[in-house]
């Protein structure tokens, strides 16, 4: 009976994730790389509970501030390496989100966003924002607790500034205690004189008034004032449920003060249910009277959602005694050809051109398919093996993106005849294949492609609506008349929406680049997106080179010209970018308003192994701003990437205004995380706190780096074990 339901029900979600998975690529645009966070979520979230068994079931419980811990209070404890986190907790008063992500094994980060419903008279409804880290100082031994310390709400506007100091024990297989010193909000009730006066730490009361314009790094205040202790339990009743107990010494000043939350207890429960897949739900009581509901959702950024995937196997190489007969109806070299380009667009790979002479191939090629780049390589060598003629013993795979060459993969046919089945072939081929920079003229005939496909576009965080959105079909036309030179026109016309349904004028002291957003879509409907000619071109070895004209994007048009050097086999890269570029008229057709710059950068990039990638970008901005951007991006071999950056310029804090400077966070997960089937799109979604005037970028398409970068040498050796796959 165990294996019948166990069938059936795993029947029931294959059939389920199927019709799932169908909504989810239908909803892509084949045209773009951008989806919703909310779907990239659901998708993720879908797919986890469809194929995962028991996964999850150990996640640390997820406080109502998203980060490990009891009902509100920190514990020591942190997610596994890589992890992602995901919470919403609700009371009547307040509705906390939070992104936490496990950047290393010992550190975790968190972002939130949190609607306070009359947090004072004044402000009213107050929208915050805040990031929270936590350091891991010692692990967990038999006679020693797990130690750690963090900042909670340590980049923001200090609603919820406080520092830590907790270790957290577990007595039993069940039952955990957690004990700590907490400063700030964390220092309300029954507080005493502050431990770290001796080394110079301030005792007296703290200041609690919170930084209007929210963003900076208050350090002054950081372990300052009194403090307090704090402790909870978190007991597992059952596999799936468990009951959190705490005494919290936070008073919710500001919350209590104009009787939006009732205080009549230190002590604050919960009882959670945590299900095999990552998520959770619970319910809670703060203060004695405050009732809330919480979901929480984990999963391993790390690991591929269906291992191994779920693309058919690849043909096996036939032996060269037999191609004769397996090609008989192959009219010479022009038949070869054609049966060449295609067998490799059924692989996704799309032909350009092949050079076949007596004993040697060289093919050209256009990856639409394989997120891993080495298996695009791997796939069309076998093609190359099992329609060639048998004389011909080496094999070069060219990659092209654009019509212009990027890098270059020359195999041995009889390597490829030799190791298709051995076990250790992956290592085995890679030192065996020479893998080099195609510095040579790009090649292919004109090309047109077109797409239909619906839009959406999102601003976050405005104080009046937390998130705007505008839905609409898109057109997308491109031709590519010659080898790197290509005509790009995007078109949109928002149905419904509300981003231009913002009411508060910029109020922006410097030149209004991006503050004045919500007037480009209060004033358009049909909408000349993107209009530009782009050239790309390789002056020499291991440099690359754009230049492109026209709309670059739905507020700037111009020039943008743009140099790339990037040795095949070095982890650095270095780029320079120069625009010439003048504002776009609120319609967004054609016209231009009086506004112009110049602005550009160089670029420093820098892999720094274990799947840490560093950016740092210096220069004029489109303010006329002057300063420099740092993007630290962790990626994993499977595609996820998870990232964050920040601008300093010379524009001052104040001036600013609201955030202080720009900054923001990322998420990309590739499409074929969460369905299995190999694909080369991307979900996508940007978190930015705030988006002002000072530190903003031009945003231009193809720029040299993301274009070319997973097919260099360093990117194609982290994933040649699936070469053969």
């Amino acid at each position: 009976m165990r294996i019948v339901a166990a069938n059936g029900w795993t029947l029931a979600r294959r059939l389920v994730l199927r019709a799932g998975v169908r909504t989810i690529m239908e909803s892509i645009p084949k045209g773009g790389d951008v989806m919703s966070f909310g779907k990239m979520l659901s998708a993720a979230a879908l797919c986890n509970v469809m194929f995962t068994d028991g996964a999850g079931a150990d996640t640390p419980t997820l406080s109502t501030f998203g980060t490990p811990g009891i009902v509100e209070l920190p514990s020591a404890g942190r997610l596994n390496d890589g992890e992602l986190g995901f919470s919403v907790a609700t009371t009547e008063q307040s509705l906390r989100n939070t992104a936490t992500f496990q950047v290393f094994p010992r550190v975790y980060g968190s972002f939130r966003y949190s609607i306070i419903d009359k947090f004072s008279e004044v402000v009213g409804t107050r929208f915050d924002r805040s990031f929270d880290v936590h350091f891991s100082l010692l692990d967990e031994t038999e006679t020693r607790p797990a130690l750690a310390f963090g900042l909670r709400d340590f980049l923001g506007t200090g609603v919820y500034s406080s520092e830590y100091l907790v270790a957290t024990k577990n007595v039993t297989d069940t039952i955990s205690l957690t004990g700590g010193i907490g400063w700030g909000r964390l220092a309300g009730r029954n507080t005493f004189d502050n431990p770290l006066a001796p080394l110079g730490f301030d005792e007296s009361i703290r200041d609690t008034v919170t930084t209007g314009q929210g963003g900076q790094l208050e350090v002054g205040k950081w372990l300052q004032g009194p403090a307090s202790f704090f402790w909870g339990v978190d007991w597992d009743v059952t596999d799936k449920v468990s009951v959190q107990l705490e005494y919290s010494p936070d008073l919710y000043g500001p919350e209590t003060v104009v009787g939006a939350f009732n205080y009549s207890s230190p002590v604050n429960v919960a009882v959670q249910y945590k299900t095999n897949f990552g998520l959770n739900f619970r319910g809670f009581v703060i203060a004695g009277e405050n009732f809330g509901v919480q979901f929480g959702y984990v999963f391993d950024a790390k690991e591929q959602v269906i291992p191994g995937g779920r693309e058919p196997a690849p043909y096996p190489i036939i032996p060269r005694r037999n191609l004769a007969t397996a090609s008989w109806n192959v009219d010479g070299p022009t038949g070869t050809v054609d049966v060449l380009r295609s067998r490799l667009g059924t692989e996704g790979l799309a032909l350009a051109e092949a050079e076949i002479s007596p004993t040697s191939a060289t093919i050209f090629i256009r990856n639409n398919r394989w997120n891993v780049e080495a298996q695009a390589a791997g796939r069309a060598a076998r093609v190359m093996a099992n329609t060639l003629p048998p004389q011909i013993e080496d094999f070069t795979v060219i990659f092209q993106e654009r019509g212009v060459p990027i890098s270059s993969i020359a195999t041995k046919r009889a390597d490829l005849e030799e190791l298709q089945y051995v076990f250790d072939a992956a290592w085995r081929t890679r030192a065996r294949a020479d893998v080099s920079d195609a510095n040579r003229a790009g090649v292919g005939a004109p090309q047109l492609t077109y797409s239909l496909t619906p839009y959406s576009a999102f601003s976050f965080f405005d104080p009046q609506s937390p998130i705007r959105v505008d839905i609409g079909p898109q057109l997308d036309i491109g031709y590519q008349a010659a080898p790197g030179l290509t005509l790009d026109a995007r078109f949109r016309y928002p149905l419904v929406g509300n981003l231009g349904d913002g009411v508060l004028e910029s109020d922006s002291v410097i030149e209004r680049v991006r503050s004045e957003s919500f007037l480009f879509a209060r004033e358009s409907d049909f909408e000349v997106n993107l209009l530009t000619a782009e050239y790309l071109w390789r002056p020499s070895a291991d440099v690359f080179a754009r230049v492109t004209g026209g709309y670059l994007e739905n507020q700037f048009g111009g020039v943008s010209a743009e140099m790339l050097w990037s040795p095949i086999d070095s982890r650095l890269a270095l780029g320079a970018e120069l625009n010439y570029v003048r504002q776009r008229n609120f319609d967004m057709l054609l016209g231009f308003q009086d506004y112009d710059v110049v602005t550009g950068h160089t670029s420093v990039y820098y892999d720094l192994g274990s799947g840490f990638h560093t950016q740092l970008d210096l220069g004029r901005y489109l303010a006329g701003d002057w300063g420099g951007t740092l993007t630290v991006n962790r990626e994993f071999n499977n595609g996820v990437k998870v990232g964050g950056y920040f601008t300093l310029t010379d524009v001052p804090f104040a001036d600013f205004g609201e955030g202080a400077f720009d900054k923001g966070l990322r998420v990309e997960i590739p499409l074929t995380f969460v369905t299995g089937q190999p694909s080369r799109r991307v979900l996508s979604q940007a978190i930015q706190p705030i988006q002002r005037d000072g530190g903003a970028r031009l945003n231009v398409e193809n720029r040299l780096y993301p274009l070319t970068r997973d097919y260099r040498g360093a990117e194609l050796t982290d994933g040649w074990g699936r070469y053969l796959r």
